[in-house]
């Protein structure tokens, strides 16, 4: 009995201690919390008040929340500001925006068009790619910042903008009056049938539509005659929504298989996701092209179908973006853009790839394309088995099946190509402006055009004429890179960016392996065999840009 009435007591009273306790720990965090404010308040004040030169208080603290963000040593995390959060939206999420439909860069002083998009306002009213903005909304354009100007041009569907276009060959500045429209920026902007039975889909970003338009552009692509392949282009694709990533995968899977997992400290960020769609297109055989600039959702997309053995992948490893970013809404319209979680393929790889050790790797070459191409090393990395047996590669970025190089420059080419460099900007406007020029004055250009000595002679002249002063020497070192270059320009302004794909394939090796892998063959699963790769063979550990994947 005495035992019964002391134990209770006993528990209470350590239930007393213990909460007094707790309490004391809760509020003496609370009072450090506290004090750390206030000291942080206390600096700001004095550095406003009493530092030498004076400050912006809206400076101040804008330059604290940057310097707590780089402290993370995170370069996907970032603040942004409710300005910039507009074109953020646009380029990554929601695609569309009230505008005149033209693309625009700053050319000679002026912000001029690259291209218009097809059928937008600015195309349908006349204006081509080279014309140059002399006034925008009755103020004079020139010497605009880019920015300046979309500002102005974008606004509500159903609105008008009056603008003024320098042309060249036309002495007085061309007026017109554009009514803005919703502008719907495609994921997908074309697809393509090459060789008659192949298609190519290129994927340029995973935005909230993603999945539907690579859906219709394939369907769109079966309109035309049965397909015995697809390539499914990620190349240069940066990313964007998680969500995106997985429905474009749930395209290609049997439903019930894994796609990705995520794994974060918050609530809600540690999830698998599944397929949950019937497979679209079972038997329909899928190659891949990835490169260093596939990120993010473009790896869970290639991962997931490279796992699951539905695709082969062909090209060079991506990027190499293991982790997922959450958008935090922030008062004043502002944003941050957080680190939230990592994520893995349906075997467990992590894809993140470690730069400090890139660092340490030969810097590269460069490619005929005039980007940087880099040596891996898979030696260290980790293995892991496809659902039939295949090796993968853990980190590093997703390696590719078949890693098929670029066409490269010899170091006699890159050095020429790096004087070129040093007068980029004139150099790129001038090819540009001597393409449009070209097109213009080659109505009948026909798609299988090739760029000949003399054309290439002449833009040397049309360059010169702008104080372009590269020699002669370096311009005949060079001489592959200028003639990709102009003709990939020609074909652009000529026949758009279907066009240009099209035309420029014959430069493409990446797009030719994988057209010689799918010729021919009539299963989903027969790409295994016809690239070198069978299924259920577990072979091979180290790999060259010359060698093919196991």
């Amino acid at each position: 009995m005495r035992r019964t009435t002391w134990m209770p007591a006993l528990v209470l009273a350590s239930s007393v201690l213990l909460g007094g306790w707790f309490l004391q720990e809760g509020a003496a965090r609370d009072q450090n919390v506290y004090s750390q404010v206030r000291l942080f308040q206390e600096v700001v004040d004095y550095v406003s008040s009493e530092y030498v030169h004076a400050l912006e208080d809206d400076e101040l603290y804008d330059s604290a929340i940057e310097g707590l963000l780089d402290q993370l040593g995170d370069p996907n995390t970032s603040f942004i500001t409710s300005e910039e959060w507009q074109n953020f939206a646009i380029r990554t999420t929601e695609g569309q925006y009230g505008g005149v439909g033209l693309e625009v860069l700053e050319r000679d002083g002026y912000v001029t068009v690259i291209a218009p998009m097809p059928g937008g306002p600015g195309i349908r009213a006349g204006i081509r790619a080279g014309d140059q903005f002399y006034e925008i909304a009755g103020e004079s354009a020139a010497g605009w910042e880019v920015d300046a100007a979309v500002d102005i041009l974008r606004g509500p569907a159903g609105s008008p903008v009056a603008v003024k276009m320098l042309r060249a060959g036309v002495e007085e500045p061309i007026p017109f009056t554009l009514t803005r429209e919703v502008i719907q920026v495609l994921s997908v902007p074309y697809a393509l049938r090459l060789e008659g039975e192949i298609g190519l889909v290129p994927l340029q970003v995973f935005r909230n539509t993603s999945s539907q338009e690579v859906r219709r552009a394939i369907e769109q692509l079966m309109e035309d005659g049965p397909l015995n392949g697809l390539i499914l282009d990620l190349r240069g694709n940066p990313g964007g929504l998680l969500d995106e990533g997985i429905g474009v995968s749930d395209l290609f899977l049997e439903p019930g298989l894994p796609i990705v997992e995520t794994r974060g400290r918050g609530r809600g960020q540690s999830e698998t996701y599944a397929s949950t769609q019937p497979n679209v297109w079972p038997e329909l055989p899928v190659v891949v092209l990835v490169d260093e600039g596939s990120a993010s959702a473009s790896e869970i997309v290639a991962g997931a179908l490279q796992d699951h053995d539905r695709a082969i992948v062909i090209g060079a490893p991506s990027f190499g973006k293991g982790s997922v970013q959450t958008l935090f809404r922030l008062t004043g319209g502002n944003v941050l853009r957080l680190t939230t979680a990592y994520w893995y393929t349906p075997v467990g790889r992590s894809i993140q790839k470690d730069r400090e050790a890139m660092g340490r790797l030969p810097r590269g070459v460069l490619s005929l394309q005039g980007a940087l191409v880099q040596a891996e090393d898979v030696q260290e990395r980790p293995t892991f088995q496809t659902d039939a047996g295949r090796t993968l590669f853990g980190g590093g970025g997703v390696t590719p099946d078949l890693w098929v190089m670029t066409d490269t420059l010899s170091a006699i080419e890159t050095r020429a190509l790096n004087d070129l460099f040093r007068q980029a900007g004139t150099f790129t406007s001038g090819v540009f402006n001597y393409a449009v020029r070209f097109v213009q004055e080659h109505p009948d250009l026909k798609p299988d055009f090739a760029v000949t000595d003399s054309m290439v002679q002449d833009l040397v002249s049309f360059l010169r004429d702008r104080d372009f002063s590269v020699d002669d020497s370096t311009i005949a070192q060079a001489d592959r890179f200028v003639r990709v270059r102009l003709e990939r320009e020609i074909a652009l302004q000529a026949f758009g960016d279907a066009g240009e794909a099209e035309h420029m394939v014959r430069y493409d090796p990446q797009v030719a392996e994988a057209l010689r892998v799918l010729r021919g063959v009539s299963a989903s699963t027969d790409v295994f065999e016809a690239a070198g790769v069978p299924t259920g063979v577990v072979t091979g550990t180290t790999l060259t840009p010359t060698q093919r994947r196991p």
